[in-house]
């Protein structure tokens, strides 16, 4: 008995219904599950290493879901080629930002309630009830859109087994002799009371700050005064020097009864800010002149840490810091609150003295300004007190971008602060090394990246915060000593035990007996940054090192994929912890995705009233338009959300839809059994259009998977869209109509109808990691009830191989030329009001390029059929003549995007008796 593809004619097209049907087939029959036990048969392995997203929503948003598509596009396509997926995905569960909704639904105002009021245990647990509640939320919307993924075991950075897993390096680091305690200047958030790494500040506010020209007396001399520019009063109290560039001119300026010295390249710009037009130069000097001047604060009696400071009061040299562009080319530094400063200081041997506390108030040795906020409060009273000691030369306001935590946007600060740091700068060439091994997509972001290295700083891993993985380091009360433990059996030999929970508050009440004198260590209350966490994914979610064997097995990771915003963050973390760790990079090969932008090109923000949330994005939109319209924007650059692009992706699904009912009609109708009539049977009753098609088919398979294993989806994405829609249904069943509509079983019909099932299935096989909704569809109500031995889902078959002896470029060539010689003839027909029911008796074709001329001689008949004339007359200009009437133009907007860009130059139309000849003129590149 004839086994026929099923007829989808006889269906309602609803896109909608579709995928709700296949998602209940893939859950009825446990195909994710299927196909992992088929992936996992193979001996080609690909290690895939999920960028964990942060579960801190219920609604992920439209750049996740861009991100996760790409990933899952990616995961079928190995799966389908014969490898041995990993494709575990994973949560970033850790960090401020979870801790900041946790405060704001328990009222916490200031860090201290955390512990004094709620109770560090109680914080613990409503941060991981409120991760838990969001990575469901989300799982199930990745599951929504298809995703295949192990959901089931999902890596979460929050579970003993992974916080074990980061002790790890940090012990492997401590062993290497890279992990140190130090003091620096960095980014201190006062509302979340904790330090901040460089790669974290990158949000930034238009914010008004104090602008101030402030007069240093000059030690010894009667009213002369180093003149600075500052924006930031609140760390005059903790000047330390003031800097200057050795190689600058610098002038001697006498303004009333004042000399200022400032850079000459300044002082027009200075005098004009400060409305003075009567001041007189007398004298010009190098900077490197005014090396050791010494001077005298202003506020140094009401500031007790200036009188450690004072003994460094002098000019110091320091190009570095000065810039003929902005001041007064003499820059006051505070070494507690400038990195620049901090760097100068250490040289010169000034102390890091900071005056403002974990809070952003003013401390004691600030004086008269202690308890003050360093923004508010103290601005004010110290630029009030310059004022009325006349160290103020002139005063205003300058609007600038500050930075700002990017958890809870408070403007940040300064400080000098004791951190735990891992000593990266110490492997810089192995990091600059192992980088250049990577293989980027696109190839600007292996530059950026290789750029980011050559400014590379030590790693600030501690935080002062709770959620997060505990700093795994014991100091000793009796005699000081610090250990790093690196496991919790290690915890457990040094006579802790293991706590119930290796979270705080539970781990700090673990003490150990210390091995150098027998005493008591505590843990310092330090958490991990958060990006720790996700830097040790490639290994601490594969359980390592408890669990080597897989990691040995699965090493290194073949490739990951995130938004260019991790460049500076997971891929820089990833790298640095693969070194630290292993000395190599763990990863072989990264693609970079753009951002999910609005309408305007603005990034999406419930704030700004652009956001579009997943629900109300795949009850309006199915969620293979969904997919394809995102994976056909090219990856790396940002994409814009359009409901009116969506909408114009459902048409294409439309028209997918038309052509293969289309072809299971005909096909059941004529009960064609694909396994009883194959191509090779058919070959000899071919005609010129089945053969392109076959051709086209073996082009669009070659193509496709180059670009997958580019890791270029988005052109496999176009490249599926434009041969199911444009070849196929514009333009081969517009060719093989008139035969399968013969009601006799004849070669030819047989030979479209081969052909045809070739096409549709190969291109479902194709489309399947793209829109794995219609494919399953179409795989289930044609393909699988055609096919004896077809696999139970079009997930479990194997991708296509291009078929070479089928390809026929110079026939793919022609059928172009062909294919804008006829669109172009056909809208001149329209123009001329020649409907395409009414046949003509001749087409002329004057076609100016040789290629075309030969294109249209061999596929003369071809062209006879699709422009519906008894005869096609091919040749050069020289066809025209001299008997034109008139000329008749297509209407080129009719022609859409593709001849917009490949048109016939124009067409003339020669009424020798009204509407029976049509004559064409056809060059490419004219009109635009």
């Amino acid at each position: 008995m004839a086994r026929v593809p099923g007829d989808l004619s006889t269906e309602r097209y609803d896109q909608f219904a579709l995928e709700e049907w296949v998602k209940r087939f893939w859950e009825d029959n446990d195909v994710y599950r299927k196909v992992k036990e088929k992936s996992s048969r193979s001996q080609r392995k690909m290690y895939f290493l999920d960028g964990p997203p942060y579960a801190s929503a219920k609604s992920i948003h439209p750049g996740t879901a861009w991100n996760k598509v790409v990933k899952d596009v990616l995961l079928r396509y190995y799966r389908m080629s014969g490898f041995n997926v990993w494709d575990r995905p994973g949560y970033d569960t850790h960090g401020l930002p979870i801790e900041v909704k946790i405060e704001q639904k328990l009222g916490v105002k200031v860090k201290k309630e955390i512990q004094e009021r709620i109770g560090i245990d109680r914080f613990i647990m409503e941060c991981k009830r409120f991760v838990d509640e969001n990575m469901e939320a989300m799982t199930r919307q990745f599951r929504e859109i298809g995703v295949f993924m192990d959901w089931d075991n999902p890596y979460i950075t929050y579970t003993d087994e992974y916080i074990e897993s980061g002790w790890w390096l940090v012990k492997r680091a401590w062993e290497r002799g890279l992990l140190y305690e130090g003091l620096r200047v960095l980014h201190w958030c006062p509302r979340c009371e904790t330090t901040l790494a460089d790669y974290e500040v990158s949000e930034y506010r238009e914010l008004s700050d104090p602008s101030i020209y402030v007069k240093f007396p000059v030690k010894g001399r009667e009213r002369e005064y180093l003149l600075v520019w500052t924006t930031t009063p609140w760390t005059l109290p903790a000047n330390a020097f003031v800097m200057a560039h050795p190689e600058m001119k610098y002038v001697r300026v006498r303004v009333g009864g004042d000399v200022l010295i400032l850079a000459k390249a300044r002082l027009e710009h200075v005098m004009r800010e400060a409305g003075v037009t009567d001041y007189e130069v007398l004298e010009e000097l190098e900077g490197r002149e005014l090396e050791g001047l010494e001077y005298t604060h202003p506020l140094e009696d009401l500031v007790p840490a200036q009188r450690e400071l004072s003994r460094f009061h002098r000019v110091v040299m320091a190009p570095e810091a000065v810039t003929p562009y902005e001041g007064t080319g003499l820059v006051h530094a505070a070494p507690g609150h400038g990195t620049v400063d901090a760097e100068v200081a250490e040289k010169l041997g000034a102390p890091l003295v900071s005056l403002v506390d974990d809070r952003g108030f003013m401390t004691e040795g600030a004086g008269k300004y202690r308890g003050m906020y360093f923004r508010r409060e103290a601005n004010e009273a110290i630029v009030r007190d310059l004022e009325e000691r006349g160290a103020v030369f002139h005063k205003g306001v300058i609007v600038h971008r500050y930075p700002v935590c990017w958890r809870c946007k408070t403007p940040l600060l300064l400080r000098a602060t004791r951190q735990w740091f891992i000593a990266v700068t110490k492997l810089k060439d192995e990091l600059v090394r192992e980088a250049d091994k990577i293989e980027w997509r696109p190839g600007w972001a292996k530059e950026r990246f290789m750029n980011m290295l050559r400014e590379l700083r030590d790693w600030v891993i501690s935080r002062q915060r709770f959620w997060g993985i505990p700093l795994p380091v014991w100091v000793c009360r009796s005699c000081g000593y610090k250990h790093v433990v690196g496991s919790v059996r290690e915890l457990e030999e040094m006579g802790g035990r293991r706590p119930e929970n290796l979270h705080r508050p539970w781990i700090d009440e673990v003490r150990l007996r210390c091995p150098k004198c027998g005493g008591v260590m505590e843990r310092v209350p330090d958490v991990l940054d958060v990006w720790f966490d996700s830097g040790v994914a490639f290994y601490a979610s594969l359980g390592y090192p408890m669990n080597r064997e897989l990691w040995e097995r699965l090493k290194p990771v073949d490739f990951i994929v995130e938004g260019h915003d991790q460049i500076r963050g997971w891929f820089f973390s990833l790298l640095r912890s693969g070194v630290i760790g292993f000395g190599e990079a763990p990863y072989r090969r990264v693609l970079v995705h753009g951002f999910m932008l609005d309408e305007q090109g603005r990034e999406m923000h419930k704030s700004l009233g652009n956001y579009v949330e997943f629900e109300e994005l795949i009850s309006k939109v199915p969620r293979d338009v969904v997919r394809l319209w995102l994976l056909q924007n090219t990856v790396w650059e940002d994409l814009r959300f359009s409901w009116k692009g969506l909408d114009l992706m459902k048409r294409d699904f439309t028209v997918m839809w038309n052509v293969f009912a289309f072809a299971s009609l005909y096909m059941s109708l004529d009960r064609f059994d694909p396994e009883e009539t194959r191509l090779e049977d058919v070959r000899e009753h071919m005609e010129v259009e089945d053969r392109w098609l076959l051709s086209r088919l073996q082009a669009l398979v070659e193509g496709y998977r180059r670009a997958m294993e580019d890791l270029r989806p988005h052109e496999a994405a176009r490249a599926l869209r434009d041969f199911i829609v444009e070849d196929v249904s514009r333009w081969y069943v517009r060719l093989v109509r008139r035969r399968v509509w013969v009601e006799e079983d004849t070669p030819s019909k047989r030979a479209v109808y081969a052909t045809l099932y070739t096409a549709l299935k190969t291109w479902t096989l194709l489309a399947a990691p793209f829109i794995p909704f219609t494919a399953e569809y179409f795989w289930q109500k044609l393909f699988r009830k055609a096919e004896k031995e077809a696999p139970e889902s079009v997930h479990l078959a194997e991708m296509p191989e291009p078929d070479e002896k089928w390809r026929d470029e110079r026939l793919e060539r022609d059928m172009e030329a062909v294919r804008s010689i006829v669109e172009a003839a056909l809208a001149a027909r329209q123009k001329a009001g020649l409907k395409l029911r009414r046949p003509v008796r001749k087409v002329i074709l004057a076609l100016r390029r040789s290629d075309y001329v030969e294109a249209a001689e061999r596929l003369k008949d071809l062209i006879a059929r699709a422009v519906n004339a008894k005869e096609v007359e091919v040749g050069g200009p020289e066809l025209l003549g001299g008997a034109l009437e008139y000329r008749v133009e297509p209407d080129y907007s009719a022609l859409g995007p593709r001849y917009k860009r490949d048109l016939p130059v124009v067409l003339e139309l020669l009424k020798e008796r009204p509407g029976e000849i049509a004559r064409a003129i056809v060059e490419r590149g004219v009109y635009k």
